[in-house]
């Protein structure tokens, strides 16, 4: 069912290049020339850095953006790889379920710079003094915003891969390798780039905290367009600021044309259903690519030593879900004990770690400002649901639309909330607005995205038939809302609400506490005090803020999204 432009193998031969083969070489080479470019210092001792700083000159800002990009991508791959082997994991095996998802809950609730904290002693010793191992540091923290999104998509879609595809698997008799990368992953797909797209952009979101890097009295500065926005709020610097903020549209409209386009135009053959009268998305580096013979030829290889795989039958009998007979039962009653009583360990251990020099009334202020907290996610997620659900419902079933929106939902996603400290800061200070409110919306600027991208893949994954049917029976207005588009893309939107919400109570720690120069406004909650322990270095506090944090979420997930997730999976399966 593949659409788009036909494969090499029924083009006309030769072994004269064409005006194909030239462009795709130039786009490898291109690449090749990217990656020398921007590694060449990644050996280089941290001294090098402090010899030099950054500058605001915006000469340095392709430099520093090319920088970014390269730590983005490479945390793009980790994601990918992180996403296709801890979320097929949960999907397929019922007591790795019970562990890894409330696990994937607790990392998204855990806030970038906890992460930091945590970790930036560990990968420093990776390389020791050297730029690579602030790197390795810098690109993990950006991993950290760009994983649990789309392992979050891949699960829910491996959950709700239709019925009759997997009963002509076994008709066929697949092997599970084979039904995992010929069926479920490209059901998968399309849902998984559209994540891809918002995952990346969170990563834009967060790139300030990930570049410059400040616990306590450690500080490394890399160069990146992250660092460059650090050091022109510092500086009050509104001119440096735009330049970034040029720069930013370049780079996303850049990696549109060359990455994620072609993974629209390639991930569309892969839709469930197919829609006929509607143009396909197309992409000038696809059809490059696909109409290169050289790049056929060089690809060749690999593609026959992947397919021979597929004739391999490993025993994956762990990894299926099984019907709950009296053994498994009671395996899985043992399983669960286990659980808890590893987690009450753990849950012991940190107890005993941060009462060491804290007092019983410091883990009660924590719970009320993370009350605070959740007050502000609850009804900023509410909010941003009532608006971008129509939105995206309306966009998700016009293609031409949504492939004019991507790059536009790209750039707003991408947005930091750091950008937008000298208006907030002057806004409240000129009219002298309570800061527990008004600093709120920036919690959501760069999460809302979520609910837009996920409700967008939703809506454009409903079978035509089903909207023909209701067309024809004219189901119209509140009608159509309640019986075909908000069941159609329910699954996708608690994915992207439950991703949504994470990554709000991560961003409270950018958006409760506003800097400009030597100006500071704060609210109060949870984000705020983990920032406060942040920047003292007091790491009994910030295993504090996360504990509460990690708890909020976990609870709020739950007690909430989850029976929301069930009921969806159960009552709205395609298929």
């Amino acid at each position: 069912m593949t659409r788009g432009a036909p494969p090499v193998s029924v083009e006309r031969g030769g072994l004269i290049p064409t005006r194909w083969d030239a462009l795709a070489v130039l786009l490898v080479l291109g690449l090749a020339t990217f990656l020398a470019h921007t590694s060449r210092d990644l050996l280089q001792p941290l001294e090098a850095l402090q010899e030099t700083p950054i500058s605001l000159d915006p000469t340095f800002l392709p430099e520093y953006a090319a920088r970014t990009t390269l730590r983005m991508l490479a945390a793009m791959l980790l994601s990918l790889l992180f996403t296709f082997t801890y979320a097929a994991a949960a999907a397929k095996s019922r007591r790795a379920e019970l562990v890894l998802i409330p696990v994937l809950d607790i990392l998204q609730s855990v806030p970038i710079l906890g992460f930091i904290s945590i970790t930036i002693v560990f990968f420093m010793s990776l390389a020791p003094g050297l730029i690579l191992g602030a790197e390795f540091a810098a690109i993990f923290a950006i991993f950290t915003s760009q994983a649990w999104n789309m392992a979050f998509s891949f699960y829910q879609s491996l959950r709700t891969v239709p019925e009759e595809l997997i009963e002509a698997t076994r008709c066929f008799h697949f092997s599970p390798w084979m039904r995992f990368w010929r069926v479920e992953v490209p059901f998968a797909m399309p849902a998984l780039v559209w994540n891809m797209m918002v995952s990346m952009s969170g990563g834009w979101f967060f790139v300030v905290a990930s570049e410059a890097i400040t616990v306590g009295n450690t500080t490394v500065t890399l160069p990146g367009v992250g660092s460059y926005i650090a050091v022109a709020i510092a500086q009050r610097d509104t001119t440096a600021i735009g330049w970034a903020i040029g720069i930013m549209l370049v780079v996303i409209l850049l990696y549109d044309q060359l990455l994620f386009r072609p993974l629209v135009a390639w991930a569309d053959r892969f839709r469930f259903e197919q829609e006929p009268g509607v143009a396909p998305p197309r992409s000038w580096v696809l059809s490059t690519l696909r109409r290169s013979r050289l790049v056929a030829r060089l690809v060749a290889p690999f593609a026959a030593a992947w397919r021979w795989t597929y004739r391999l039958r490993p025993s994956l009998t762990g990894f299926k879900r099984r019907a709950l007979d009296v053994p498994a039962r009671l395996g899985d009653a043992v399983w669960l004990v286990l659980i808890i009583g590893l987690c009450g360990l753990a849950l012991w251990n940190i107890w005993q770690f941060i009462l060491q020099d804290l007092a019983p009334a410091e883990v009660a202020t924590a719970f009320g400002l993370g009350a605070l907290t959740m007050a502000r996610v609850v009804i900023l997620i509410a909010l941003a649901s009532l608006i971008w659900v129509p939105i995206g419902v309306w966009i998700g079933m016009r293609p031409p639309i949504a492939r004019l929106v991507q790059p536009i939902a790209q750039f707003m996603a991408a947005f930091p909330a750091n950008v937008l400290f000298p208006l907030a800061v002057w806004w409240i200070v000129t009219f002298r607005l309570d800061p527990d409110i008004w600093l709120s919306p920036l919690m959501i600027l760069g999460t809302q995205w979520y609910i837009l991208f996920n409700v967008i893949a939703g809506a454009s994954a409903l079978p035509s038939d089903l909207r023909l049917a209701s067309a024809n029976l004219g189901v119209r207005g509140w009608l159509w809302w309640r019986k075909v588009a908000l069941p159609g893309v329910f699954p996708y939107y608690v994915t992207g609400a439950i991703t949504a919400s994470g990554g709000s109570w991560n961003a409270s720690i950018v958006a409760e506490v506003a800097t400009w120069g030597d100006q500071r406004l704060q609210a109060q909650g949870l984000g705020a005090y983990i920032a406060r322990a942040t920047e003292a270095g007091d790491f009994r506090r910030i295993m504090l803020g996360i504990a509460v944090m990690s708890l909020f979420v976990v609870a709020f997930n739950r007690a909430f999204w989850r029976p929301l997730y069930r009921y969806a999976e159960r009552r709205y399966r395609l298929g």
